[in-house]
């Protein structure tokens, strides 16, 4: 087979050419020719264009003749918190891409991946950004066993597949997808071209081998994964590595999973041994102060197939300005400005010139709207200065007519905030049909009456 042909496409309108140049020529748009690798292909003659009876057709299956996988199959990484956001392991033959900021911990994790999976699999990490010395130290201060890792440093792609086909290994580890390069583009390595047809080259080796992939991403300053969209869409699960600035806990979110829970959240510790799982993460997003504080709630959250408690601060305070400012971290400022709206028109509750500032504690994002009546509990128990009843939770979400909506898996929140210690939940009206949890759950149907409650 020839080596492929370079040629560059127009990422606005499709048109292809065989040189680069500044602008489009058929669209006009500027700087949007990407270099890509097509193989040659003999050009169908006038006569021929739509015939396809030489082609040869392909088999097709039916669906009730394929044996799903047997799920036990999946390798497990040694990290609980990693297993349950992948859905319960990795499984065979699966691309999966992690990123996060630089610093975060993205190596020191799969590297203990790596060690818990090397006693019973084959596994290869493969580094274009270190040393091989660099590694092993890592895995000394990790304290892992380094007899049983197995390192490549190299950035071509054609050396490390011919790499991995030789040793077989059941995980491979690509650290990262941004270092690799292809003999048959020309573009640096990190470009989009370089990035789409290498993690394209990466993908097939892992169907046709059945070897668990992962590759680490880069991440732009708005915290996006680096690189060409399409390599969010080649893969099978996509995972972000995100943490606060100073502290030690560290969550794994998965955005994209093929083989399990979408927008499951994992929670670890970053110590001198490397990443520790935490198995009960309610406990370290709660202050567990002895006495209530005003503008503070605890919001019964939900993570992928968790529950997850949180707590909500809020802080009302007298403006000097204009126009007071509202400011809104880990939730979404949309969704503030329209509860302060609800507030004032069907609870008799005016902060509109007051400056709002509302916390979601321990650098959780909550993007459900069952976060409704936790935060304006908080925002009224900071107006008027009176601490919420120690024991307390809520959730609920909050209409634009002041009524309380009920919220999927109630009792199962119920649950969790009673193992949690919590003795009364205020809750919307529909959510207290069926519900046999050890706790004190108060339903209502309006924004008002649960106000007036409190």
């Amino acid at each position: 087979m020839g080596k492929p042909k370079t040629t560059y496409i127009c990422r606005e309108c499709g048109a292809s050419f065989p040189k680069w140049s500044g602008q489009c020529a058929d669209c006009g748009a500027w700087n949007s020719l990407e270099e890509t690798a097509s193989p040659s292909a003999a050009r169908t003659g006038p006569g021929q264009r739509g015939n396809w009876t030489g082609t040869a057709s392909a088999e097709v299956t039916s669906l009730a003749d394929v044996r799903p996988e047997d799920s036990s199959q999946r390798l497990g990484s040694g990290l609980s918190e990693l297993d349950r956001v992948l859905g319960g392991g990795l499984v065979p033959g699966s691309v999966v891409l992690l990123g996060g900021d630089p610093g975060i911990g993205k190596s020191t994790l799969l590297l203990q991946a790596q060690a818990a999976l090397a006693s019973e699999h084959g596994s290869l990490y493969v580094t274009g950004e270190e040393s091989a010395a660099q590694v092993a130290m890592r895995a000394r201060r990790l304290d892992l066993d380094p007899s049983r890792l197995r390192c490549l440093t190299e950035t071509r792609l054609e050396v490390i597949l011919a790499t991995a086909a030789s040793h077989k290994p059941a995980f491979l580890v690509v650290d990262s997808i941004q270092t690799l390069w292809t003999e048959a583009l020309q573009s640096a390595p990190g470009a989009v071209a370089q990035v789409r047809e290498c993690a394209a080259r990466l993908v097939q080796f892992a169907k046709q081998t059945g070897c668990a992939v992962v590759l680490v991403g880069h991440v732009t300053k708005e915290g996006a994964l680096a690189g060409p969209r399409v390599l969010e869409h080649m893969v099978d699960a996509v995972l972000y590595f995100e943490s606060d600035s100073g502290s030690r806990y560290r969550l794994i979110r998965a955005v994209k999973n093929r083989f399990g829970a979408a927008n499951e959240l994992g929670v670890f510790a970053m110590t001198g041994q490397g990443l520790k799982p935490i198995a009960n993460p309610s406990a370290i997003f709660l202050s567990g102060a002895e006495t209530p504080s005003p503008g503070s709630c605890v919001l019964v959250t939900r993570e992928g197939t968790r529950p997850l408690m949180v707590e909500v601060q809020a802080l009302v305070a007298p403006s000097t300005l204009s126009n007071p400012r509202r400011v809104a971290v880990g939730i979404d400022p949309n969704r503030l400005a329209l509860l302060l709206a609800v507030m004032n028109r069907h609870a008799g509750i005016q902060i509109g010139d007051q400056d709002v500032f509302v916390n979601v504690a321990g650098g959780i994002r909550v993007s459900e709207t069952a976060s409704d009546l936790a935060i304006a509990l908080a925002l009224k128990s900071s107006l008027r200065e009176s601490p919420l009843p120690k024991g307390l939770v809520a959730f609920g979400e909050i209409g634009l007519a002041g009524e309380l909506r009920p919220v999927y898996n109630g009792e199962e929140r119920l649950r969790e905030a009673a193992g949690q210690g919590f003795t009364e939940a205020l809750v919307p009206e529909g959510n207290l049909k069926g519900v046999r949890a050890r706790i004190t759950a108060r339903g209502f149907r309006t924004l008002a009456e649960a106000l007036a409650a409190v």
